[in-house]
């Protein structure tokens, strides 16, 4: 959360130079834009709330079925990690109100556009919050390498959508790990309370 709100500090102090290096690396992604890539990034991007979202509920349905606690207390832990985030980065967006990159910069060529203000990214937030979660309650390879590919492809598509600068990104990736993290620890220290009283 620090690195959170230092990033934020810096944003505010130095926001023309933030925008410039932001533009110049939308522009750049633009430039490379080419049919097939445009669908797949549209895909990861459009999906991406689902997954985020669907993830816990599936997990804990799985719990419920299979009569298997432990899974329904990790998936309710994810749960609240995403949630908090994302209440946690809409909050943010109308505390900051940064206008989208194709407001300011029309050049772009935007390939989608949104209702809300752009700072800090809702979709990367989400998608890191999950990721976090997943690899810190399950440690393995097979979780952490495909939630943080997740986490990172969601994050890229939105700026190459034109709808997210880096530093969106950047915030919103900072955002959803620190929450998830935050949530974990707490987490952990609340149920270890629990068990020295039994």
């Amino acid at each position: 959360m620090k690195a959170f709100l230092f990033l934020l500090f810096i944003f505010n102090c130095s926001e023309h130079e933030a925008q410039n290096i932001d533009y110049q690396i939308l522009k750049n992604i633009s430039k490379r834009r080419s049919p097939s890539d445009n669908g797949f990034n549209h895909f990861i991007s459009n999906t991406a709330p689902y997954v985020t979202v669907g993830t816990p509920i599936l997990m804990y349905g799985i719990g419920l079925i299979e009569k298997d606690e432990a899974l329904q207390k990790k998936s309710l832990e994810i749960g609240v990690s995403v949630a908090a985030t994302v209440v946690e980065a809409y909050a943010l967006k109308y505390i900051v109100k940064r206008p989208r990159p194709y407001v300011t910069y029309p050049d772009l060529n935007a390939l989608d556009t949104e209702g809300s203000p752009s700072f800090p990214s809702g979709h990367t937030s989400g998608a890191f919050a999950l990721a976090t979660s997943l690899s810190l309650n399950y440690p393995k390879w097979y979780v952490v390498v495909p939630s943080v590919a997740f986490a990172g492809f969601t994050g890229y598509s939105r700026m190459y959508l034109g709808v997210h600068y880096p530093s969106d990104v950047l915030a919103g990736a900072v955002l959803g790990s620190g929450t998830a993290w935050l949530t974990w620890k707490v987490n952990k220290a609340w149920q270890k309370r629990l068990s020295k009283k039994k």
